[in-house]
């Protein structure tokens, strides 16, 4: 399963043509492709009309919902953060350690546009796309 970061969504749905959303539009038809529950609120958050946002929620509902949370997550996601900070790598975002360790810990591969997951791909075996 392809787990879509909520930075390529914002770059596709902004139409911006770049090699990540270029196979996100060609492949979504083809690959099993998923968001998580915290991705899906950072689209929805971005969106500043009422039915646009539910247009988009359906949209997006065609995709695998991923519920995330718990404290399985909070824990593993915590030890993470530690892990790298330890290492001289802060990561800027909370939601950025919870999604790279759901993918982490789900066996998933991430295709994203933000800095913050190379840490977990290089230290924590994170699989990434890079189309």
């Amino acid at each position: 399963m392809i787990i879509v970061d909520t930075t390529i969504w914002i770059d596709y749905f902004g139409g911006r043509d770049t090699p990540k959303t270029a196979w996100l539009d060609a492949q979504a038809a083809r690959v099993p492709i998923g968001l998580t529950d915290l991705i899906l609120c950072e689209i929805l958050q971005g969106v500043r009309n009422d039915r646009i946002a539910a247009e988009l929620l359906k949209d997006l509902r065609r995709f695998h919902l991923f519920d995330t949370g718990g404290v399985e997550l909070a824990v593993a996601a915590a030890e993470h953060y530690r892990a790298l900070r330890t290492r001289g790598r802060t990561v800027r975002r909370t939601i950025g350690c919870l999604i790279a360790t759901f993918c982490i810990l789900k066996g998933h591969t991430l295709l994203h546009h933000d800095r913050d997951y190379d840490a977990f791909e290089q230290a924590f075996g994170l699989s990434v796309l890079h189309p």
